[in-house]
């Protein structure tokens, strides 16, 4: 895809369609590399993006039930004692 730089202010720029923003997972933020006389642009993954939805629809479906008990029987707890010698 051939694409003419244009002046933004001071700098200078692309426009990037939408739809190859989107192929590429691009959203809001962007990683930029300067690689043998090529600019590579990648998406910047946010950690843990998108858990607060992920949450929100579990617990919409029930689904975020503890698997273990709060309580605990001492009694099924291994005893760990210093080794015999």
């Amino acid at each position: 895809m051939e694409m003419d730089i244009i002046k933004i202010g001071n700098s200078k720029g692309i426009r990037i369609p939408q739809a190859v923003l989107r192929q590429c997972g691009i959203d809001s933020k962007v990683e930029l590399i300067v690689e043998d006389n090529c600019i590579i642009i990648k998406p910047v993954s946010t950690p843990r993006q998108g858990w607060a939805e992920a949450l929100e629809l579990m617990h919409k479906n029930n689904d975020d039930v503890l698997l273990v008990s709060e309580e605990i029987d001492n009694e099924l707890l291994e005893v760990w004692d210093e080794p015999d010698h």
